[in-house]
Order: structure tokens, then C-alpha cells, then sequence
């Protein structure tokens, strides 16, 4: 949960108030002159995904071995390439037969959407993330809140709408 969350919020470009572990491992890096390359998804065994971090000081090339988590929150945090190998997108891959892509059509096409009524309902159960009625002032306010509670996915909707705004 803790490295999705760090993904999440490099690409929604979220600044925590304090770094995080991705973010200290790239001033750590930048502070030695060492760059990350790219990122490797290199094994898949047993169920189990491995990743390898390419870096280099200009004159070597390291590999660190890491688990794919950390390694793309890093390689996010780097703007390095994030790679794999065909064999491993072939083992982990999930292939629909034409069949099965017609069933998923049929399933999504013949789903109901809940009535109104019933969805406002839940929103409110959910704090509201209807941010549209709140002044510029009040959204900040719930923004600096949403970061201190470490909720970036409520900062993010609360960012994109005062994005909207300006």
C-alpha cells in the first residue's frame, strides 16, 4: 500500500510535506551524482515479480536489486524508462479469447446504473468528494488536510478541481 501510494503520487505530482523514502533515496543519489537509467522487471518466479534498478555515476553502471514497487517509484521519481521482458508479459500476461472479450462486452453494456438517488446517498457517506460546491479558500483548507492525513487520493480530486478553476 505504502509504494502504491508513493506512484500515486509522483504522477499525480502531489508534494507530501516532508520526503518521502522514494523521494530521499533521489536526493541521496542526486547528492553522490548518481542517475538511474532505468528500471528493469527482470524475474517473475513463483507468483513473485523481481526489478533491478540501472544506475550509474558516469562511469559505472550499477545493478540493485529491488522489488518492482520501489523500483518504479524510484524510476518515476529518476523520469527513467521502466522495462520488461516479453517472457515475463507472456507468463503474467491475461489473454481474453474472443469469447470471453464478447461476455465482458455483454456484462458492461447490461449493467444498470444505480438510480440517483441511492448515489448521492452513498456520496455523502463517503465525506463528499463533490468538491464543486466548495469556495477556493475551503478547498485549500481540505487540501492541506487531505496531505496531512497522507489521503493524496482526496488531495489529488481536491488539486484537479482547483485546477479547473484557475
Amino acid at each position: 500500500m505504502f509504494e502504491a501510494q508513493a506512484i500515486a503520487i509522483e504522477i499525480e505530482k502531489i508534494i507530501p510535506n516532508r520526503p518521502m523514502t522514494h523521494d530521499l533515496f533521489r536526493s541521496f543519489a542526486n547528492s553522490f551524482h548518481f542517475h538511474v537509467d532505468e528500471i528493469i522487471i527482470s524475474d517473475l518466479k513463483e507468483g513473485v515479480f523481481f526489478a533491478k534498478i540501472v544506475c550509474t555515476d558516469g562511469l559505472k553502471k550499477t545493478e540493485i536489486d529491488a522489488r518492482p514497487s520501489d523500483a518504479i517509484a524510484i524510476g518515476l521519481r529518476f523520469d527513467s524508462p521502466i522495462f520488461t521482458y516479453e517472457t515475463i508479459l507472456t507468463e503474467a500476461g491475461i489473454v481474453l479469447t474472443d469469447q470471453e472479450e464478447e461476455e465482458e462486452k455483454e456484462k458492461s453494456e447490461t449493467a444498470r446504473p444505480e438510480p440517483k438517488t441511492r448515489a448521492k446517498k452513498e456520496s455523502l457517506k463517503k465525506g463528499s468528494d463533490d468538491f464543486k460546491n466548495y469556495s477556493v479558500e475551503k478547498l485549500n483548507e481540505l487540501l492541506k488536510e487531505a496531505i496531512d492525513k497522507e489521503d493524496y487520493e482526496r488531495a489529488a480530486k481536491i488539486r484537479d478541481e482547483l485546477s479547473r478553476r484557475n
